[in-house]
């Protein structure tokens, strides 16, 4: 039975180790089936602290908050025309979620700050994410956001806790999804349609989105991570969760927690870990979360363009955010930030993680953000990893997304 055993567990890890340093392997320990403790380890219990939280949601006035001036940047547009390819004429592929063709030299204007920019932001009238009229006419009127998405099929519906009455009248929330993962959902969710014509899988508002321009689910992702306030962009607030997260905070006093009570309008948590972007790369490559030359192409450019490494004398106490939660006020500013934020995105690999300290950098300190303890992070979630093993235990059957 334990050579059995063994044998399992190697096929699980997908790795020629022998079976002995598989036992003790740590990298395989989230697709294998063979019990931790025969590995001679238990999996590390999160370390959590209290938030400080205002008393009562029901209490908060959010009518009285002030928002953000825009100071620096009072006017923001986007390229939405597609820019002919100069070697053959034709319309070229939309590069940046269908952003046109993004030069180099565009690329280092759009860091320079300016009272009034247009810049390349994810996509243009022919390409890009659509929505259905029933969806574009709900998000109108959506002020305060919570948004998430789901694009590929390990992934399954988490439902927030916590959520007061009155943040449930005052949020949209908003699960974004492909036109295939919808089709899943309808089969393996429970999904109503309202009164309005929009689809509803308990307090989430789901919105397929049409004409996605890669074929890499991670890609796709970044849109409805990166790009809430071109998809919504009526939004005054948002708070972004990754899908393998169960919100159990009340959104409400999250907004009053990480922005209002000390006048911020963008907070995001810092890395359980690490604090330089070189030293996540290393630590991407090892996990072999992407391609490793083109993460080394990455870092070989920012170290070219000045970005040095993490230290104590930084204006900033990390490169490296988590960046399964993001809570921002939509101001001019910080959607360029997040346009830049996907741009790099696009250009490199979509380990957001990468390169979210290095748009920081290059916007210096005109861009300010409140970076959140670690264990206060683990205290708004509880985490629910992407699995197949998870989908299948819950559904059963095969997973089928053609």
């Amino acid at each position: 039975m334990i050579r059995i055993a063994l044998y399992s567990d190697t096929w699980a890890c997908q790795s020629p180790l022998s079976c002995f340093s598989v036992i003790w392997s740590s990298r395989c320990s989230k697709t294998s089936n063979f019990p931790d403790m025969m590995r001679g380890y238990a999996p590390k219990p999160r370390k959590r602290c209290p938030i400080p939280f205002a008393k009562d949601p029901e209490g908060l006035v959010h009518s009285k908050v002030r928002r953000t001036p825009d100071r620096l940047v009072k006017g923001l547009s986007y390229i939405m025309e597609d820019e002919p390819d100069v070697n053959n004429g034709s319309q070229s592929l939309p590069p940046f979620g269908g952003g046109g063709q993004k030069r180099w030299f565009e690329r280092g204007e759009s860091f320079k700050l300016n009272t009034t920019m247009k810049v390349h932001c994810g996509f243009t009238r022919s390409s890009g994410a659509g929505m259905t009229i029933a969806d574009m006419r709900y998000v109108k009127g959506c002020k305060y956001v919570v948004a998430s998405g789901i694009f590929n099929p390990y992934s399954i519906i988490h439902q927030p806790t916590n959520v007061s009455v009155h943040s449930r009248k005052l949020f949209c929330f908003v699960m974004l999804v492909d036109e295939k993962i919808l089709s899943l959902m309808k089969y393996r969710e429970t999904v109503e349609e309202d009164i309005h014509g929009g689809l509803r899988a308990g307090i989430w508002r789901l919105i397929p989105l049409k004409h996605l321009p890669y074929n890499e689910t991670r890609r796709n992702e970044e849109i409805s991570k990166l790009l809430i306030h071109r998809l919504i962009p009526q939004a005054q607030y948002s708070i972004w969760v990754s899908s393998k997260m169960v919100l159990v905070a009340d959104p409400l006093l999250i907004l009053e927690r990480y922005l209002w009570r000390e006048g911020h309008s963008f907070a995001i948590s810092q890395h359980g870990y690490h604090h330089s972007i070189y030293e996540e790369a290393n630590a991407s490559k090892r996990r072999k979360k992407y391609s490793r030359p083109r993460i080394d192409a990455q870092m070989k450019v920012y170290q070219s363009e000045g970005l040095e490494p993490w230290s104590t004398k930084k204006r900033v106490i990390s490169d490296v955010p988590e960046a399964s939660i993001i809570i921002r006020e939509h101001t001019m500013l910080n959607n360029l930030f997040s346009c830049l934020w996907f741009n790099e995105v696009h250009l490199f690999t979509p380990l957001d993680q990468l390169s979210f300290g290095y748009v920081a950098h290059r916007l210096g300190e005109a861009f300010k953000y409140f970076m959140f303890p670690f264990c206060e992070f683990n205290s708004l979630f509880e985490l629910h990893s992407h699995s197949w093993d998870r989908f299948e235990m819950r559904f059963g059957g095969e997973i089928n997304v053609a």
